[in-house]
């Protein structure tokens, strides 16, 4: 049995988020010791893992509760997991567009700037006048 202070430790997981995945149902209620305090089995440690890689890879909390109750019912489809990891996926290429998006956009105003007076400056102007941008970003 571990101590929340150990869980924390071999997950990485800071003990003020564990105790917030249990108070939203994430990790279930550990086990109390006489003197009341939180003892973890390994099946906690497991769970928090999953949680924490989930996490990870910017999984929201509901589709993480999602995905452990699949997990606790093995013997059904996992299409549910399938559509959680393709919307995630999808909207991890979307921020990459977007990021790409800003990236040439800085990259064109950094470029573009001669040096000289802050009056100027092309970064200051543009950064005030979202016209002088090249799109939407």
């Amino acid at each position: 049995m571990l101590s929340i202070g150990d869980l924390s430790k071999r997950s990485g997981v800071k003990v003020p988020t564990i105790r917030y995945y249990e108070d939203v149902g994430l990790v279930p209620p550990p086990e109390r010791s006489e003197g009341n305090q939180r003892r973890y089995d390994r099946r906690a440690l497991d769970r928090l893992s999953f949680i924490r890689h989930a996490r990870d890879l910017g999984l929201p909390i509901e589709a993480i509760r999602s995905l452990i109750e699949l997990g606790e019912h093995p013997e059904q489809p996992c299409a549910d997991a399938d559509r959680i990891a393709a919307e995630q996926l999808a909207d991890v290429r979307a921020r990459i567009a977007r990021l790409k998006r800003l990236e040439a956009e800085l990259a064109r105003i950094a470029t573009s700037c001669a040096g000289g007076p802050a009056g100027a400056c092309h970064v200051l102007k543009a950064l005030g006048d979202h016209g002088l941008c090249e799109g939407d970003h």
